[in-house]
């Protein structure tokens, strides 16, 4: 029996997620999952963030023996709709006007999966994003200073997306940027790893 510490691993490509994990002063390396990320039928947004969250930590689970992998998938709802990654300004532009005035929720689902025991840990963890009420002047304003276009919901609510709510609601603001950090503590914790 060994005390080492298994190698940390971060299941994403991700600019916002590495940035959130170097919160923690853990190291860490970072794989690229490649995983089909399309939505089964009848699928919810909880079921869905849980199942990549989980594919993803799987995905780089053989290339990283005796590892604690960490996958992460986030979808924003609006009126039970599933809102991805706009790519562009056009359906920036519709995804935001579409959110105007209402309750956004998104859901980030996380995966700790220790590669040397099989044992994962699979959490959803919603967030409430409450709408200002926007003009379309206000949208193409934001767009033109961020270009969110890589974000789902089209914000970044780390920055200048911060304009467009008028509340947040929910128990880890890490989440709504696309990583749990509350919940990956307490998983890691579970795994030995303690933070601090």
């Amino acid at each position: 029996m060994t005390d080492r510490v298994p190698q940390l691993v971060l299941g994403s490509t991700s600019p916002f997620r590495k940035a959130l994990l170097e919160k923690l002063g853990l190291a860490f390396s970072i794989a690229s999952p490649d995983i089909d990320e399309t939505s089964s039928a009848g699928e919810t947004p909880q079921d869905l963030v849980t199942r990549l969250a989980e594919e993803k930590a799987r995905a780089v689970a053989a290339d990283h023996p005796d590892s604690l992998v960490i996958g992460s998938d986030q979808v924003a709802c609006n009126e039970g709709h599933i809102q991805g990654k706009p790519g562009d300004r056009d359906n920036a532009i519709r995804q935001l006007e579409a959110a105007s005035g209402k309750i956004v929720i998104f859901y980030t689902g996380l995966c700790l999966l220790n590669t040397g025991t099989g044992n994962s840990q699979v959490v959803c963890e919603p967030f409430h994003v409450h709408f200002r009420a926007l003009t379309r002047d206000q949208i193409e304003r934001y767009l033109d200073a961020e270009e969110p276009y890589n974000c789902p919901g089209s914000f970044k609510s780390e920055a200048l997306g911060i304009s467009l709510f008028k509340r947040l609601e929910g128990d880890d603001p890490n989440a709504l940027i696309g990583l749990p950090l509350i919940r990956l503590i307490e998983f890691l914790g579970n795994e030995g790893v303690q933070v601090p």
